[in-house]
Parts: C-alpha cells; sequence; structure tokens
C-alpha cells in the first residue's frame, strides 16, 4: 500500500523509431515534455529513476546532465521489458514514503547503439536448451488454439485494431497510411507460427518520462491539469506452478498476471468491471488475448469474444492498447512501461485527442519482464 496520495504531475514521450535521432536527444525530449507537462523545473525534481535494457555504463547518468547540474540522486533500474514500469515504481514508492516530494522516473533505449544480436546472444544463448521470445509465444498460441479453438484471424484481428489505434498515436512507431486490415496482417512475413510480422513488435528507439508528486507539491504548482492519481502500485515475481517449464520460462506464467492484478484492483478498492481502459504486454498478439483473461476483464475462455464483438477497441466495451501497445507504438524495452503511463495519463485526463476513450476515469497499465516479473499500475482521476 502507498503510504500518501501521489499523482502523476507530467508526462512526456519521444515518437518510437523514427530513425535519424540520437537516443540523448530522445530522452532530452522525452524529460523536456514532461517537465513542461508538469508545469515544473528540473531543480525542482527531487529524485531521478533511469530506465534502460541497453544502455551502456554511466550513459544515463550522463545524459541526464542536460536537464540540470542539481545534485539529484540518480539510480538506474533494469527489469527486462518491465524496466519502464519498474523506474516508475521505485519514483512512485519515493513519492508516497515521503522521502521527496517530486520524483522523475525516465526510460529510454536503442538497440542500434549496440550490436543487439550478440547481446541476446549473451543473455539467452542460442542453444538446444533455450527458447527464443518468437518460439515460446507461438507455444502459447499453438496450445491456445488447441485448447480453446482460437483461431489465426484472431490473432490477426487483435494486431489489426493496435495497428490503427497506433495511427492515432503521433507516438507511436508504426504509422498506417491506411487502415490495416486482418487479411494484410495474415499476409505479412511469417516470424513463427501462428505469430506474422505484424502480429510481433517493433523493437526501435525511444524514450518516455513521468513526473510523480505528492499531493502537496500538485497544489503548489497548480498547472491546471486534472490530477491523475496513482490508485494502485504493485510489483510481483513468479511463483512455482505445475507445469512451470511450458508455462513461464521467459515470462513467468500467466498466473503472475492475475496475482499482480489482484493485489491492484484490492489497492484501488476496485473491481476489473470499473476500469475504462488498459493497457497490456502485448510483445505478440497471442499476449494481449491471453492477459484479458488474467485481468479479469472476461471470464476464462472468453477473450476471443472479446475480439469478435469489437469490445477491446476504441469504442467498444473495454478498450485495450488506445496507444497501439507494442504492436503499433513499440517496444524498445526501457521506456515502454512508461509508454504506457503516458497514455494512460492522458487518457484519464481526457486529452489524448482521437484515441480518446469516452469519460474514461481508472486505467490499468500490465507489463511483464523476463525473468519473471510483473508490474500492474491502476492510475483514476477522483473528481
Amino acid at each position: 500500500m502507498l503510504g500518501r496520495d501521489v499523482f502523476v504531475l507530467g508526462v512526456g514521450m519521444s515518437r518510437f523509431g523514427s530513425p535519424g535521432l540520437r537516443l540523448g536527444d530522445r530522452i532530452f525530449e522525452a524529460g523536456v515534455e514532461a517537465l513542461e507537462d508538469g508545469g515544473i523545473e528540473f531543480s525542482a525534481v527531487g529524485s531521478v529513476y533511469l530506465g534502460s535494457v541497453l544502455d551502456p555504463p554511466m550513459f544515463g547518468v550522463r545524459v541526464i546532465k542536460d536537464l540540470g547540474l542539481t545534485g539529484v540522486p540518480v539510480q538506474r533500474v533494469e527489469n527486462a521489458s518491465a524496466t519502464g514500469a519498474a523506474a516508475f515504481h521505485e519514483a512512485v514508492h519515493a513519492v508516497a514514503s515521503g522521502r521527496v516530494e517530486i520524483a522523475l522516473a525516465l526510460g529510454y533505449d536503442d538497440p542500434g547503439m549496440t550490436n543487439f544480436n550478440e547481446w541476446q546472444t549473451g543473455v539467452f544463448p542460442l542453444t538446444e536448451a533455450v527458447v527464443t521470445p518468437a518460439a515460446f509465444f507461438a507455444f502459447w498460441a499453438v496450445r491456445r488454439m488447441h485448447d480453446r479453438g482460437t483461431t489465426v484471424e484472431t490473432l490477426a484481428a487483435i494486431a489489426a485494431k493496435n495497428w490503427n489505434h497506433a495511427a492515432l498515436n503521433p507516438k507511436a512507431e508504426r504509422q498506417a497510411d491506411s487502415p490495416v486490415t486482418v487479411e494484410q496482417v495474415l499476409r505479412s512475413r511469417m516470424v513463427a507460427y501462428p505469430h506474422t510480422a505484424r502480429m510481433a513488435a517493433p523493437m526501435g528507439a525511444g524514450a518516455a518520462a513521468a513526473i510523480i508528486a505528492s499531493e502537496d507539491a500538485v497544489a503548489r504548482v497548480g498547472n491546471g491539469r486534472r490530477p491523475v492519481r496513482v490508485a494502485a502500485a504493485q510489483a510481483h515475481s513468479e511463483r512455482y506452478v505445475e507445469g512451470h517449464l511450458f508455462a513461464g520460462a521467459l515470462v513467468g506464467p500467466p498466473e503472475m498476471t492475475r496475482r499482480a492484478s489482484r493485489a491492484a484492483y484490492e489497492e484501488a478498492g476496485i473491481g476489473p468491471e470499473e476500469l475504462d481502459t488498459v493497457q497490456v504486454h502485448d510483445a505478440y498478439a497471442i499476449e494481449e488475448l491471453l492477459y484479458y483473461e488474467e485481468l479479469g476483464l472476461c471470464g476464462e475462455g472468453e477473450g476471443d469474444r472479446l475480439v469478435h464483438d469489437g469490445d477491446t477497441a476504441l469504442g467498444g466495451r473495454i478498450p485495450v492498447s488506445t496507444d497501439g501497445g507494442f504492436i503499433g507504438r513499440g517496444h524498445p524495452a526501457g521506456p515502454t512501461g512508461l509508454a504506457q503511463i503516458w497514455e494512460l495519463t492522458h487518457q484519464v485526463r481526457g486529452t489524448a485527442g482521437p484515441r480518446q476513450v469516452e469519460n474514461a476515469r481508472v486505467g490499468l497499465a500490465h507489463i511483464v519482464g523476463a525473468g519473471s516479473v510483473c508490474f500492474a499500475h491502476i492510475l483514476m482521476d477522483d473528481h
């Protein structure tokens, strides 16, 4: 439980992908945008939490100097795909504990800065005993197809939805000129059956930031923004379950998501039926489908129906991945969790433009990281 109420004061983000930009420039853009959005100077920040999977030693500390030489403590965290969420989580608890009044969480990564293939081989040695992510999630998908009768068209519909949401997001990596269809998704290059390239997340560079503040600090700043309260901040790791190796060798068993989300609902004092919009971990289309059920957005085995009925698209009952998700917005690892916070903050404020969910007041950000960890954060407008 949080010690005192804390709020998202400001958010910022550079466009994901968009080759040709230096990573340092992306970080500066996201950080400055968050400061301006929050209506503060960097000198007001009491602590900084950087999230990156790929940065070289001391890179983040050097880059943060562009925002100001203020003596502020700077810590770097890493939790695979959940790194940005981990940085946000630390910033939230730093403010909730009373240690600081304002904290900055800033995530960034650029796979092009290093030989990503060598890095990946070093972390996940490509031996017969190790399954790469594409193959691992293909196993999940084929098993779902066997157990529940899920079709490749259902997975393609999830991906097409996220591509089309991304087209409404100027910060997204994938910007289709016209609506993406299920047929186009299915015709794209096969990655690992049943996932095609358009069903998988791209890994371009990017940066995203969020400023967390106490209630007193928000009142002092008075930036005119609708206050967005962090109603729940949960971090969990995996537990052993039957069939553990198959269920969670890479990102933990689905049970981990169920446990983290239930703890978040309890902390926020709500049920999943009270959510207005959700951001989920959708590096591959099968993940979004399975997480519908683990998050309690529907009953077990009912995720396919949500897709077919259009419930998770903009205009539907519970819009999911309104910014395009990993598949459409992109997944640079370090900033991804903070990109989810960026989107939820705009949704709860009512400033998401053409992506706006009508009367959105409560949003959930869910993300998992290899290793395995799961973060669940709930943002809420109390007014």
